[in-house]
């Protein structure tokens, strides 16, 4: 048991997820440190505490996907490394009272990490803080259960674009600059693309359980359409930043953009058989990565 234990609390912290919040953060930390020298305790600090936040996040979201019934309906053909949730509740890896239990603890750990950025650092972050907390838990608990509307989408892009980016940035500078806020558009985009492609192994779990996620609601074939108009946004958003006054190095983010279109055309061809999506789930995760560390270069060498 106590494995299982182990493996519970690593599927909740959940490394790949974890990685658009570590991209969003280099992104605020590679901007914030070519405008002046970078204060590593609060940098950790910020680290820590939008980890935290991301595992009680997943912890207090597999409870209500287990009662909601979504985790339950996904069938074992609909699986992937990137989606059907983090089951670990489904496989008995944790007791209820143990998930919440890691959720508690993770609210409680990123607030004091927030908090005490806010008093001794930048109290101005106390909002943002706020704001990604109340995104992160109300993503799927009621009253607002954002993902169940189909609104979890933009609430995804919003926290792992300008939220998580500028926040970092004002913790280290004391401000929000203009480029960074700007480079985090692309990204906010493109993380959010992540999340929609690996809706679609989930879809009829989710339309059984009424998640009624964008890809439930367009329903796959439209789905595809809109991925690609979405990849095709946040590119076309790299490719609009000199023009909009950041450095040219800032098309280095350019270099996500292969992987992203190799994804949608994998997602046009196969967008109903998750054996098949499983690489470009992959491809698209590897994008917004190479995007947020071009983007990243770029701000440092401009």
């Amino acid at each position: 048991m106590p494995g299982a234990g182990a493996r519970g609390v690593y599927r909740l912290a959940d490394p790949r997820i974890t990685l658009a919040s570590a991209a969003s953060m280099l992104l605020g930390a590679a901007a914030a440190a070519g405008d002046g020298p970078l204060s590593w305790a609060w940098l950790a600090a910020t680290v820590a505490g939008i980890f935290c936040m991301e595992t009680a996040k997943n912890a207090s979201g597999e409870i209500v996907d287990f009662d909601s019934g979504a985790d339950l309906a996904v069938a074992p053909e609909d699986r992937s490394p990137f989606s059907g949730g983090k089951r670990v509740l489904v496989d008995g890896l944790l007791s209820r009272g143990q998930v919440a239990a890691v959720a508690a603890l993770g609210y409680f750990l990123a607030a004091a990490a927030g908090l005490a950025i806010a008093v001794a650092r930048e109290p101005r972050v106390l909002p943002l803080g706020i704001a990604g907390a109340a995104l992160a838990f109300f993503y799927h608990a009621p009253p607002l259960r954002l993902s169940y509307r189909g609104l979890g989408e933009l609430a995804v892009a919003a926290c792992y674009g300008p939220l998580i980016a500028c926040g970092t940035y004002l913790v280290q500078r004391g401000s929000v600059s203009r480029e960074v806020l700007l480079a985090s558009l692309p990204l906010g985009a493109m993380v959010a693309a992540f999340l929609w492609i690996n809706e679609f192994p989930d879809t009829r779990a989710d339309r059984s359980a009424g998640k009624l996620t964008l890809v439930v609601r367009l329903g796959r074939r439209r789905a595809t359409h809109a991925f690609f108009g979405l990849v095709t946004a946040a590119y076309a958003g790299v490719a609009l930043l000199p023009v909009a006054g950041l450095p040219p190095a800032a098309l280095l983010g350019l270099a996500g953009a292969p992987p992203a279109f190799r994804a949608a055309h994998r997602l046009a061809i196969a967008y109903d058989d998750t054996a098949a999506l499983v690489p470009a789930q992959g491809w698209t995760l590897a994008s917004f990565l190479l995007l947020a560390a071009g983007e990243a270069a770029g701000l440092l060498l401009g």
